[in-house]
């Protein structure tokens, strides 16, 4: 009788196994099943500068050998049409918008700092800048004003957070006062106003930027908004893309003139989570793994590249208090981490969301590319097909989308095209036709990333060989 229970209890565990195992959601092998079509535009690149070959500070190499680490540039807001272009090495760059040949702004090297590059080439260093709206108005408080996001070594000061957990460096947001902000050599003062720990090399501070639509008097005018990733490892391993007890894995809004007392700056009285207890009051939205980009359009419309982990990289709408839901979704799917029982890394059927997430505007698999890079809409006048479309790369492939901005609707992914390249008259892919060895896989990585100009026009900027050019429309 004993021996006959314990088999029918057996078979009932087994059983109840059975059905829990056969209850538990199945990977999606192929995410998006759909491939993106290449569309009807074409555009063509015209040379336009070189910056100087720089050099990455940690020896032996670590990474791929870039020609520069060039990231981003930007046109200063003061009608000059002059252009700034950072390297993560370490150095800002000016040009023009005639073309003129770059020339050293500022080399953050020189300023006793404690700027550290060493520790991941391909994320930490300089990694962004911004310069206030105010940056050319005499009597103003933003004049002279412009700011960089970079990276510090451990310990080289007292971070606003997770001061106990920078065992790897620390990301700083330094404000740079120019003397004379028609100059183009920097000379003057900086002070640093936010610091933040960071356990691992990567996912760390991205993008700085204004949004220079906003009037002055508007209650966005003049407030910096910066972009954090979850600080880097598989997975978020600490938890901070759902976390707000500090500003990681998202975009944080701060007041850069606004400090009082000891404050190195001020918290705008809008931010979504002012005054509630236990919230880091400097969040904007949340829930990001990877923003490492995000721009303004010139309606004050956010778009953000959010960089996936294993299958899905998204571009998504700035929304305040939104929580775009990583590490518990990737783009409209849940990972293991949002359903439990389930191995890590694919991607798994949303099941009903218990809290409310905001999803992307567009998105692709890895079928399709690797990491999002850039994403400016186009407000340009050489491309009149691609007026008022947003544009998006793949630093890997090299491959280069859009989609129409009209309607877009978080959570139902809008078409994707891809973009036309013509090389010397033949359609090319940009990584086959100017990367460099891709040293994390067979075949060349394209290093791209956009840049824009005052007139919104876009250029390429490819790192492996330190080249900017003009994106025009195809004869």
């Amino acid at each position: 009788m004993k021996t006959l229970l314990c088999l029918l209890i057996a078979g009932f565990c087994a059983s109840a196994s059975a059905q829990g195992a056969d209850s538990r959601p199945e990977p999606l092998q192929d995410p998006i099943p759909e491939k993106i079509q290449k569309g009807p535009i074409t555009v063509t690149l015209r040379e336009f500068i070189r910056v100087p070959r720089s050099a990455d500070s940690a020896n032996p190499p670590q990474t791929n050998t870039a020609f520069a680490r060039i990231q981003y540039m930007l046109p200063i807001p003061d009608g000059s049409g002059r252009l700034v272009i950072n390297d993560l090495r370490g150095l800002l760059y000016l040009s023009d918008e005639s073309g003129s040949t770059p020339s050293v702004f500022l080399d953050v090297r020189d300023q006793n700092i404690d700027f550290d590059d060493s520790v991941f080439p391909n994320e930490t260093g300089l990694a962004g800048f911004a310069f206030h709206p105010q940056y050319a108005e005499s009597g103003k408080p933003g004049f002279g004003k412009f700011y960089t996001a970079s990276s510090a070594t451990s310990d080289s000061g007292v971070a606003n957070y997770l001061n106990d957990d920078a065992g790897n460096h620390e990301s700083v947001i330094r404000e740079w006062t120019q003397g004379n902000p028609s100059a183009n050599v920097f000379s003057g003062t900086s002070r640093e106003i936010f610091r933040m720990g960071q356990f691992d090399q990567n996912h760390n501070i991205g993008t700085l930027a204004f949004n220079y639509s906003a009037s002055e008097g508007s209650t966005d005018y003049g407030l910096l908004y910066a972009s954090f990733g979850d600080g880097g490892g598989a997975n978020d391993p600490r938890e901070r893309g759902q976390s707000l007890t500090e500003p990681m894995s998202g975009i944080l809004r701060i007041d850069p003139l606004g400090g009082s007392a000891a404050a190195a700056y001020g918290i705008p009285a809008d931010n979504p989570f002012v005054g509630q207890i236990g919230v880091a009051p400097e969040i904007w939205a949340y829930g990001l793994r990877h923003p490492q980009q995000f721009s303004f359009d010139t309606d004050g419309t956010m778009y953000i590249g959010d960089i996936g982990q294993n299958q899905i990289e998204e571009v998504n709408i700035g929304i305040a208090g939104a929580n775009y839901g990583w590490r518990l979704r990737e783009g409209t799917f849940a990972t293991a981490f949002g359903i439990g029982g389930v191995r890590p890394n694919p991607v798994y059927p949303r099941p009903q969301d218990e809290q409310e997430y905001t999803y992307p505007v567009a998105q692709f698999d890895h079928d399709e590319g690797n990491a999002i890079s850039s994403v400016f809409v186009y407000r340009g006048q050489d491309i009149p097909a691609l007026q008022g479309k947003a544009v998006f790369t793949d630093m890997v492939s090299g491959r280069v989308f859009y989609i129409d901005t009209g309607n877009l609707q978080p959570g139902n992914p809008a078409t994707i095209s891809e973009l036309r390249i013509a090389f010397a008259g033949y359609e090319r892919n940009v990584a086959d036709a100017i990367g460099f060895p891709n040293t994390y896989a067979q075949g060349n990585r394209s290093g791209l990333r956009l840049g824009i100009d005052s007139r919104g026009e876009l250029y390429f900027l490819t790192k492996g060989d330190g080249r900017i050019r003009r994106v025009v429309a195809a004869p």
